[in-house]
């Protein structure tokens, strides 16, 4: 070993020496079972928000307008899980009835219920669906006529150039709208096909996927889109493009179109691969929707516990149930699902010094293991808090947490102490933020929990 070397591990040593008189305080939290309801995870409601009463039986509503119920103050949802997100579908025809006259008012009035409701929301505006009542808008029905259409569920022709322009002049009003709107969760990449759901997108020329799908790149810049598992040309475009995650609206399917084809079998697991989609979840969402409604599931005999393993498998953050009752008897799997579903932090063990000084910087180390399938995709900020009998000081952390995937995360950093802090002894906690207020947003599977949502580690003192 050179001198140059021995010289700089001499200095890293005496870098990482804690100062002369102090300690080293080692935390080491105890971890919890309990279902956490924590931002963009978990079960959504749909056409619906917390504190809604559920759809009837196997029944639900899509793509109209949403009927809001009166609402009593409690947030619970029997026989549903309590959530932290809303999903609306839309048909493009109650969204612009008129050519270039919006009704934003569908958008701004569920944006600012699900926030009332402690949700935020993920949209789809679908092209059309496949009843009278849902075609195109009227003045663009007028504008084209009835067309011959080689796709059963083609309502109209993609590859008319007039589709491309007002289907997508419509997307980017949305998104210069809505982008970074704090309470939009993420946009569904929608294109053709009935409910937005895009059959036949495989048959579209390259030059009309390129423009539709452009549509929504060019107009979602900050808000998470989510495609549609489509073909693996439009969604390998895609990808190309921008980091996106992805949806299913058949989750469960064991046979209940074909006894000899299943969803579940015979095109998800090949699909996910041969479309490009098999590390997707890496950088943004996955978030699948039921086929059917669970009590379907259980009235065919499927696999509930298979199909929950698959949907682990494939690193989903967020599940609807189309606001339809769980099975009583499927609560306790439901319950296990909810504790993998999209990220779950611990921490495992924290270190600190038990002295600081007015302007010295804190260091400290952390042991996180991410215990759920998928990390969070949303900046939220992991902060420390000097709490004293007369002030608090928060101290945010460079940590993203974007990059904690499952599995363990070192998180090893240095904050820095004000000058004008007074000295005395204080506890020291730790929390994850909101993005914009320092309010704690994250709840840890970890004991301590104060009621403020921080997290006691010990206690530290500040000294001249």
């Amino acid at each position: 070993m050179d001198l140059t070397t021995r010289l700089f591990l001499l200095l890293l040593a005496l870098v990482s020496m804690p100062a002369l008189g102090q300690e080293t305080v080692t935390v080491r939290p105890q971890e919890i079972d309990d279902v956490l309801i924590n931002p963009g995870i978990g079960f959504m409601t749909f056409q619906r928000f917390n504190g809604d009463r559920l759809n009837e039986a196997k029944k639900w509503t899509e793509g109209y307008p949403i009927e809001y119920q009166d609402f009593d103050g409690n947030l619970e949802n029997e026989n549903h899980p309590l959530t932290s997100l809303a999903y609306f579908r839309v048909y493009w025809r109650f969204i612009e009835p008129l050519q270039d006259e919006y009704r934003w008012d569908l958008i701004d009035k569920a944006l600012e219920t699900a926030g009332t409701r402690g949700q935020t929301l993920l949209l789809r505006i679908a092209p059309y669906g496949t009843g009278a009542d849902n075609d195109v808008p009227d003045w663009y029905r007028e504008m084209v006529g009835q067309e011959d259409l080689p796709v059963r569920k083609w309502r109209t022709d993609p590859e008319d150039p007039r589709y491309i322009q007002h289907f997508g002049d419509m997307v980017r009003d949305l998104g210069a709208r809505y982008d970074g709107h704090p309470l939009l969760e993420s946009v569904d990449l929608s294109i053709v096909g009935a409910w937005g759901e895009g059959e036949g997108s495989e048959r579209l020329t390259q030059k009309t996927r390129e423009a539709l799908v452009d549509s929504y790149l060019e107009a979602f810049r900050q808000t998470y889109l989510v495609m549609l598992l489509t073909d693996a040309k439009t969604n390998r475009y895609g990808l190309s493009k921008r980091d996106v995650g992805w949806r299913v609206d058949c989750l469960g399917d064991m046979g209940g179109f074909s006894s000899t084809w299943c969803h579940m079998l015979d095109y998800y697991p090949q699909a996910i691969i041969n479309f490009g989609m098999k590390d997707a979840w890496k950088k943004a969402p996955v978030t699948l929707e039921v086929c059917w409604v669970m009590q379907h599931w259980l009235d065919e005999g499927w696999d509930v516990d298979y199909i929950i393993d698959q949907s682990l498998k494939w690193h989903i953050s967020s599940f609807n149930a189309k606001s339809s009752p769980v099975p009583e008897v499927w609560e306790p799997h439901v319950e296990r699902w909810l504790k993998r579903m999209g990220y779950r932090f611990v921490l495992r063990k924290f270190t600190y010094p038990d002295s600081v000084k007015p302007g010295d910087k804190l260091a400290f180390t952390s042991w996180w293991e991410n215990k759920g399938v998928a990390p969070c995709y949303r900046p939220f900020r992991l902060a420390l808090r000097l709490k004293g009998p007369e002030s608090s000081t928060i101290l945010v952390t460079d940590a993203d947490l974007r990059a904690w995937l499952p599995g363990d995360n070192l998180y090893d950093s240095t904050v820095t102490i004000s000058t004008d802090t007074v000295p005395g002894e204080f506890d020291l906690e730790i929390a994850i933020l909101d993005e914009r207020f320092d309010e704690p947003h994250v709840k840890l599977a970890i004991a301590g929990r104060r009621q403020d949502g921080w997290y006691e580690l010990g206690k530290i003192n500040v000294q001249h």
